[in-house]
């Protein structure tokens, strides 16, 4: 079952008297730092574009990139007048948001207003674990040139409950991330 904009507030709330107290119970609880109220919807959260991307370096145009070969990117700042992004290029960004999931499943899609401009925030990984805590990466891809921003409320969090029984999410390849990271397949297949 989807969480409701007011049930993510309540978990949000509890997560800051937890961590304030330094509780860590069993029962389901939210952070998200840095938290405004402004940005909860009737059933989700915006967040908010960070000002760094990634950018592959290592294939251009139409050379194959190459599951087994660790990814080369370079860093690019987004300025405040803002970065234009290319239809057929891959930009890793991340959330400015950290956030944590105890308890209740994390997931992220674009919102509305940013899918309407051709910007897609993720590839396929819109699904969250359990248990990850971190910024998160989003895959951004666009279908026609278009100009993106820093601190953009470009993706909006959802969150659904799970059975108690669950095994936690426990990747020391993503885990606590901050800002955007490249694909660690590569790790996985030499």
């Amino acid at each position: 079952m989807m969480l409701s904009g007011l049930e993510i507030d309540e978990h949000v709330q509890r997560g800051k008297r937890l961590v304030k107290q330094q509780l860590f119970p069993v029962e389901p609880y939210l952070v998200i730092d840095s938290y405004e109220e402004k940005r909860l919807n009737p059933n989700s959260y915006n967040l908010r574009l960070s000002s760094k991307l990634l950018v592959n370096s290592r294939h251009q145009g139409d050379e194959p990139l190459d599951m087994k070969v660790e990814p080369v990117f370079s860093e690019v700042e987004i300025p405040e007048s803002g970065l234009m992004l290319s239809p057929g290029g891959l930009y890793l960004g991340s959330t400015v948001e950290y956030t944590e999931s105890h308890g209740l499943v994390p997931r992220i899609d674009g919102r509305s207003s940013v899918g309407r401009l051709g910007i897609c925030v993720h590839v396929t990984a819109g699904f969250g674990d359990v248990g990850f805590c971190g910024t998160w990466t989003l895959e951004i891809t666009c279908v026609r040139p278009v100009r993106i921003y820093p601190n953009v409320e470009i993706c909006q969090i959802s969150y659904e409950t799970i059975s108690s029984k669950h095994v936690p999410y426990d990747s020391d390849k993503y885990q606590h991330q901050e800002g955007p990271k490249i694909s660690e397949l590569w790790k996985e297949l030499t």
